[in-house]
């Protein structure tokens, strides 16, 4: 078990939306608030140390808008490189803070609750379970747990594949599987 003081939780937001259309999905609207906002909100409410959000820019309407919920805006000033590259820019910056796990969540899952951040935690062990990811039952997935000893080798992905080879040997926590819907295109967006 780990205590969300001691986390600092890792928001992906940079991506490049492709599948998506020429919008920004990130700030699609889902019940009223951008896409992104409701990921945050329950990150805000599990209390980590720190909220780090690697987003393309620190000067965009999503970036204003994370900001102003609590996140530190790191820039992936490359987001067509892959996700790993987001990964490896946020994980830097929670590599120059103390704390002892990055939590990383996908900016476009936004049914994930913070009683299942929560779940995910609990079933933290440094020694035991250093890698603690989630599962529709089907797959490893984000959001996931990385204990402080694997900082380096997730900064050191490339491409799409970020932490997969971590999650090869990941405890799981399951979720049902719409908790764990990423949003890809407009249509999947709930009317």
């Amino acid at each position: 078990m780990i205590e969300a003081a001691n986390i600092a939780v890792i928001l992906l937001a940079a991506g490049t939306s492709q599948r998506f259309g020429t919008d920004d999905k990130l700030l699609a609207p889902l019940a009223g608030e951008p896409l992104a906002l409701h990921a945050a909100r329950h990150i805000a409410l599990l209390a980590p140390r720190r909220r780090i959000a690697v987003c393309r820019d620190d000067r965009g309407t999503l970036a204003r808008l994370l900001a102003a919920h609590g996140f530190e805006i790191v820039v992936n000033p490359h987001p067509e490189h892959g996700m790993s590259r987001s990964l490896s820019c946020g994980i830097a910056e929670a590599a120059r803070g103390p704390d002892e796990v990055a939590m990383v969540c996908l900016a476009d899952m936004p049914f994930v609750g913070t009683g299942h951040l929560r779940k995910l935690m609990a079933r933290f062990d440094p020694v035991k379970a250093p890698v603690v990811a989630s599962t529709n039952g089907e797959a490893a997935m984000p959001p996931a747990l990385f204990a402080r000893a694997l900082f380096e080798t997730l900064r050191s992905g490339e491409g799409d594949r970020g932490g997969k080879a971590l999650l090869a040997d990941a405890a799981l926590v399951p979720a049902p599987a719409g908790e764990l819907v990423d949003i890809d295109r407009p249509d999947d967006l709930p009317e």
